[in-house]
């Protein structure tokens, strides 16, 4: 939200350690059992990756099918009950029906660091 304030100052190095990359979604289902989650199939550029993204209740999984996206590749691992997710998908928003997903330019093409 335009609201929210702004998290504490971190300095360059900080940042420099956050791995951010363009990736295609190759796939996106919705996963059965849970309310917010859709499971993605993010192809950069020759990794692919599986994401969990709790995107559900803006977006019907077919439509993202397709899309460029930003995702967090650096991430650790985390184990969820529905599998693992290995980065995290950036999006905008309050939540529920305002959530964003971040689409780089045309141009952009899987694998990209954003820098």
């Amino acid at each position: 939200m335009a609201n929210d304030p702004i998290a504490d100052t971190i300095t360059i190095d900080d940042f420099a350690k956050v791995d951010l990359r363009v990736a295609l979604i190759a796939n996106a289902e919705p996963v059965e059992g849970a309310d917010k989650l859709i499971k993605l199939t993010l192809d950069l550029g020759g990794e692919t990756r599986q994401v969990f993204a709790g995107i559900k209740s803006a977006y019907d999984p077919a439509e993202l099918v397709g899309q460029h996206t930003v995702m967090v590749a650096n991430l650790a691992p985390r184990k969820m009950r529905f599998g693992l997710s290995e980065g995290m998908v950036l999006a905008a928003g309050p939540g529920g029906k305002e959530l964003f997903i971040m689409n780089p330019h045309d141009g952009a093409k899987p694998g990209m660091k954003v820098k």
